[in-house]
């Protein structure tokens, strides 16, 4: 059974503008990827000074410090359990 024109055209638009569609959200995506990696590396560089202003790591100013030093601890053999 054959389609009319109209359904054909219909078809054929429907499909452009999902074509259009893509290109739009992969334009949004990579715009939005750079935006996400000039901040990760903006916090970088902040997170790098404030360290040797203060001298307290990055995982110190964050509050992980004191998974650092249990990890430091357990490294030198302080703790009688290490995973």
């Amino acid at each position: 059974m054959a389609q009319s024109p109209a359904a054909q055209t219909s078809r054929v638009s429907r499909q452009a503008d999902e074509a259009n569609d893509r290109q739009v959200h992969l334009a949004q995506l990579r715009q939005v990827e750079l935006i996400n990696g000039r901040a990760a590396m903006v916090g970088l560089v902040i997170g790098v000074v404030v360290e040797g202003l203060t001298g307290f790591g990055i995982l110190h100013q964050i509050g992980l410090g004191a998974l650092v030093d249990g990890y430091t601890a357990c490294r030198t053999q302080y703790l009688p359990f290490c995973f």
